[in-house]
């Protein structure tokens, strides 16, 4: 399971995320997607860590925290959806 994080600065780094993350467990992973135009973080991101008790945890006491003067939105990330379309069909 991961973590989804939103309203994340610009400015943030993965080794940042890592380290608030790491007060609540062990960080597995961090991901922060860019604007494939752009090369500029899009503003949101995804945790995972080793336990499910530790990334609930986490969630429970970010969400909603200020972190460099923004507030966060910390959740249960969904499944990506399937973006490339349902019309049109097998042939």
């Amino acid at each position: 399971m991961s973590i989804y994080v939103g309203n994340l600065s610009y400015d943030v780094t993965e080794a940042d995320l890592t380290a608030v993350f790491a007060e609540y467990g062990s960080v597995k992973r961090v991901q922060l997607p860019t604007d494939r135009e752009t090369g500029r973080m899009r503003g949101f991101g995804f945790v995972e860590m080793a336990e499910e008790a530790e990334e609930a945890a986490a969630i429970e006491a970010l969400d909603g925290a200020e972190w460099m003067g923004r507030d966060l939105k910390v959740n249960k990330a969904k499944p990506r959806e399937d973006r490339r379309g349902s019309f049109g069909g097998r042939r």
